[in-house]
């Protein structure tokens, strides 16, 4: 160990109060760095997690044409008339009738995680005299379950049943709650072109969005063609999920090269979602970043009063030949010194309270307690913005220290 170093180990084991202050300081600063960005961004994956229950990173279907051309040809004569009564643009096809050679053409890209298709209608659920308007999801039980994790928000009942029972239908646990109906009750469904079919209620599902809660029904996709009188291989949608969404509208491309249908990504239609992802992101950064730079106008008011209280000491050193460098080095190696220990303590204090945090009841959807995301990322970026932080605010007090005159202090 030189000489500087020796002489910052005495200033700082001379003051272990003063120590004691400016590491608690970093180590509060830097803990909070952690627990905002774990619990920000355990929100976020969060909300996105329950936005993707009932939404796909990914959906193909029958889009209306972009150009619906007027139905009256222009005429040669000025002086013609024409007249047209109850005019109407006719739609020809709706949803897709294959959806075999998508699937499989799909299924085949290298970073697809699940497909599935799906078959969606809006009908009336009556119980009683209650009639509601819901959407009804005809679904391929086993790959719904592979894209959404259907099964994991089940409130009662098995998702698989779907499987086995073609009269089997599960509803939202709101939709359940107005409709005044539990397991095992009997519902009747309508549809727009006046047909009605008795289903028996197998199973509750709770996603955690209020939207999709009180107005989704589901039955199997079989169960669902037979309803509405569809040949086997019809679906409205085709959903798909990547193995990162954020890469979903690289994706749609590629698969849009594929096929005629409309391909969209989740981020078409969903750009508020994206918006606030980000900007809760910022503010949690922006609040931490804050935090630590308050915790580092204290290790510079900290650092400050030590030149003040050892100026005559740093004069002396001058005297005996310390240049302006030795000065800077001795009070910026007790700054990083400082930065050290509460980086390493306040990485630990941070840790501790993200796991109390975690703790913490909270029911919704498929979450029990309150969501914190625990990434390496923010640990290592919290101690090295805290580490410069106590860097930064020894070195201005020690610059400063450097210039005195050791003849105008010993004067004086």
């Amino acid at each position: 160990m030189n000489i500087n170093r020796k002489i910052s180990w005495v200033h700082l084991s001379s003051k272990v109060k003063q120590l004691l202050v400016a590491v608690l300081s970093v180590t509060f600063g830097i803990s909070m760095y952690i627990f905002m960005n774990s619990f920000m961004s355990g929100v976020n994956s969060a909300q996105t997690q329950i936005t993707f229950t009932s939404m796909a990173h990914i959906r193909i279907y029958n889009d209306l044409p972009t150009d619906v051309h007027n139905i009256l040809k222009p005429t040669k004569k000025d002086d013609g008339i024409v007249i047209v009564n109850n005019a109407r643009n006719i739609r020809y096809t709706e949803g897709i009738k294959n959806t075999e050679p998508i699937l499989e053409s799909v299924s085949g890209l290298d970073d697809i995680a699940a497909v599935t298709e799906q078959l969606n209608e809006n009908i009336f659920i009556r119980n009683g005299v209650t009639k509601i308007n819901a959407s009804l999801s005809g679904v391929d039980v086993e790959n719904e379950d592979r894209l959404f994790h259907t099964s994991d928000y089940m409130q009662q009942g098995s998702f698989s049943d779907l499987e086995k029972r073609s009269d089997g239908i599960i509803l939202g646990f709101k939709l359940a709650q107005n409709l005044g109906v539990g397991m095992d009750d009997n519902i009747t469904v309508l549809t727009s072109d006046g047909i009605t079919r008795i289903f028996k209620i197998i199973g509750i599902i709770e996603t955690g969005s209020a939207s999709v809660d009180k107005t989704r029904a589901i039955i199997s996709i079989r169960a669902a063609r037979q309803l509405f009188s569809k040949n086997s291989s019809y679906a409205t949608d085709i959903l798909i999920n990547i193995n990162d969404y954020n890469k979903s509208k690289e994706t749609a491309k590629k698969i849009a090269a594929m096929t005629d249908y409309k391909v969209e990504a989740w981020q078409d239609g969903n750009a508020q979602l994206d918006s606030a992802n980000v900007l809760r992101n910022i503010l949690a950064v922006a609040v931490s970043c804050t935090i630590l730079i308050v915790a580092g106008f204290g290790i510079y008011n900290i650092m400050n009063m030590t030149v003040n209280e050892k100026i005559k000491e740093i004069a002396i050193l001058k005297a005996m030949g310390f240049n302006g460098g030795d000065i800077v080095e001795i009070f910026l190696t007790q700054s990083v010194i400082i930065g050290l220990i509460g980086g390493f303590t306040g990485l630990i204090f941070g840790y501790i309270v993200s796991r109390i945090v975690d703790q913490i009841p909270f029911k919704i959807g498929s979450f029990t307690t309150l969501p914190i995301d625990y990434s390496p990322t923010d640990y290592v970026l919290a101690f090295l913005f805290g580490l410069l932080i106590t860097a930064i605010a020894g070195y201005l007090p020690a610059r400063n220290a450097s210039k005195i005159d050791p003849v105008a202090i010993l004067r004086g």
